[in-house]
C-alpha cells in the first residue's frame, strides 16, 4: 500500500518538491545530534507520516510498525480522536504555567487515578519518563528522611541524573553523578545469576538476593526500591510469580518504599492498564509516561500514594517543571485514555498479544535454531537470539545489525536492543498485520540461520 507523502507542515509535496527523504536525511544528519549514538555511523530512517500501525516515508514506501517507535505509540499513529484534541486544547489554550488550574489537566489526573488502584490520590505530571522517576526518588527521599536508592542491574529508568544513575544497563556507567545508588540482580531464568533450574528457584534465590543487599547497604539508609514491574529495554523480563509480591513484603519489613516504573509496561502494553496487575502487589509510587497519551505530545508523571501526599500536605515539595501539566499534553491524555476505553484497545492487545501474536511468536522459536527464547505479555514481547542453543551465546551486534536491516528493508520496523528483537506493536494491532509482521521475522531469521 502507497502511502501519500506529507510534508512536516502537514502540506502535499506538490507545493514543494525539494522535500524528499535525500533532503530530510540531508538536513538531519548537517543539524541534529542524535542520543546514544557516535554521530558519523548515523543513517537514519527517514519517516513523513503514519497512522495505525504503519508509517511511510516521503517516496511513499510503507512500514509495519513492530516497534511503536519506542514502544510507546500504544493507541498507533494519528489517532484522529487524539490529533482533534490536540487541535481544539491549541485553539483554546496552548499553554498554561502549572502553578494554574487548569481543566484538561484536571481531567488527566482524574482520568489516571481511576485507573490505578485504591489508595492513589493525586499525579505530579512532568514531562517524560526520566523526570517522572528523578520525581519519585525525590519524593521517597523527602518523605522516608533517607537516602539510598536500590534498583536493579537490568533496568533503564531514563537520563536524567538520579534516573541514570538508577538505570542498571551499562549506559549508567559514564553518567553515575547522583549519589545514593545500589544495585542487585533481578530475576531472568534464562541467564540466570542464581544458578536457578526453574522459576521457583530463580524467584527464591532472587529474593534472598535481594534481601542481602538490603541488609548490606543497611536498611535504614534505603529510601525506595524503584523497579520496572516489567523490565523492558532490559529484555522484556516477566517477573516469576511471587517475585514482585516478595519485594514488597520485603520493603514493607524495613520500612523502604516501592516504586513501579511503568514508563514502558503501563496503558495497554501487556494487556492491563498497568503491568503491576498481573500480580498480587501494589507500590507506593507509580511512575509513568509513554503510552499514556502514545507519546503525541511529551507526558510523564508520578501516581502518588495517600500517606505520600498527606506528608506534603504541609512540607515543601522541592521540585517543578515549567511544563508539568501542559495542556497539550493534557487534552492528549484525556483523549488518549477515553479512546482505549470506548474501543476496547487495552483489551485488544490481551486477546491478539497473548492469542496469535504469542503462538505466532513461539512457533517461530520452535522453527528456528537462532531463537534461543522467546517471552512476553501483551503486544510485549522479545526474542533473544542465539549463535548456539546449547551454549545459549548472544548473536554477535554485527549480525544483529544485518537481521535488522534486512527486517527494515522487507517493510518491517522493528525494535532491536543487543541480542534481541523486541516485538512490540501498537495496541491496537489486528491478526492480519500479527500474521505480515510475523511473516517478514520467518523470513528474514530463516535467511539468517
Amino acid at each position: 500500500m502507497t502511502q501519500a507523502p506529507t510534508t512536516a507542515l502537514g502540506n502535499d509535496t506538490s507545493d514543494n518538491d525539494a522535500i524528499d527523504n535525500d533532503h530530510v536525511r540531508q538536513l538531519d544528519r548537517q543539524h541534529v545530534f542524535h542520543s546514544w549514538s557516535a554521530q558519523a555511523t548515523l543513517d537514519p530512517l527517514v519517516i513523513a507520516g503514519g497512522s495505525g500501525c504503519r508509517v511511510w516515508d516521503y517516496a511513499g514506501r510503507e512500514y509495519l510498525d513492530f516497534s511503536s517507535q519506542l514502544v510507546n505509540t500504544n493507541i498507533g499513529h494519528q489517532h484522529p480522536k487524539v490529533i482533534a484534541a490536540i487541535q481544539a486544547q491549541a485553539g483554546a489554550l496552548a499553554t498554561v504555567a502549572p502553578a494554574h488550574a487548569n481543566l484538561a489537566r484536571g481531567e488527566a489526573a482524574k482520568r489516571i487515578l481511576a485507573r490505578a488502584p485504591q489508595g492513589f490520590e493525586k499525579v505530579f505530571f512532568t514531562n517524560a519518563g526520566a523526570d517522572a522517576n528523578e520525581n519519585a526518588i525525590r519524593m521517597a527521599r523527602a518523605y522516608t528522611g533517607r537516602d539510598k536508592i536500590l534498583s536493579a542491574y537490568r533496568s533503564y529508568h531514563g537520563n536524567t541524573g538520579a534516573a541514570i544513575a538508577a538505570t542498571g544497563d551499562p549506559r549508567r556507567i559514564p553518567n553515575e553523578f547522583a549519589r545514593g545508588h545500589a544495585h542487585f540482580f533481578n530475576p531472568y531464568l534464562y541467564r540466570s545469576d542464581f544458578w536457578a533450574g526453574d522459576e521457583q528457584q530463580e524467584c527464591e534465590r532472587a529474593l534472598q538476593h535481594l534481601q542481602r543487599v538490603i541488609e548490606c547497604e543497611g536498611p535504614g539508609a534505603i529510601a525506595a526500591i524503584l523497579l520496572e514491574s516489567v523490565p523492558g529495554t532490559a529484555g522484556v523480563l516477566i517477573p516469576p510469580q511471587g517475585y514482585l509480591e516478595g519485594v514488597h513484603r520485603l520493603a514493607d519489613h524495613y520500612g523502604i518504599l516501592l516504586i513501579f516504573d511503568e514508563v514502558m509496561a503501563g496503558f495497554g502494553r501487556t494487556g492491563r492498564w498497568f503491568a503491576f496487575e498481573h500480580f498480587d502487589v501494589r507500590p507506593d509510587l507509580i511512575v509513568f509516561a509513554k503510552g499514556v497519551n502514545s507519546g503525541y505530545v511529551p507526558a510523564g508523571g508520578v501516581i502518588v500514594s495517600a500517606p505520600i501526599c498527606r506528608h506534603f500536605d504541609d512540607q515543601m515539595f522541592y521540585g517543578g517543571l515549567t511544563y508539568s501539566g501542559h495542556p497539550l499534553a493534557m487534552a492528549a491524555i484525556v483523549a488518549t485514555l477515553d479512546t482505549m476505553a470506548e474501543e476496547g484497545i487495552v483489551d485488544n492487545a490481551d486477546r491478539v498479544g497473548n492469542g496469535a501474536l504469542a503462538t505466532g511468536l513461539a512457533q517461530l522459536a520452535r522453527d528456528h535454531a537462532i531463537i534461543g527464547e522467546t517471552r512476553g505479555v501483551g503486544v510485549f514481547h522479545a526474542l533473544e537470539l542465539v549463535s548456539d542453543r546449547t551454549s545459549r551465546a548472544p548473536l554477535p551486534g554485527a549480525e544483529m545489525a544485518r537481521i535488522k536491516r534486512a527486517l527494515i528493508d522487507k517493510g518491517l520496523l522493528p525494535f532491536v536492543v543487543e541480542n534481541r528483537i523486541h516485538v512490540t506493536p501498537p495496541c491496537i494491532v489486528n491478526e492480519a498485520e500479527v500474521a505480515q509482521g510475523l511473516a517478514i521475522l520467518d523470513e528474514v531469521l530463516g535467511a539468517a540461520s
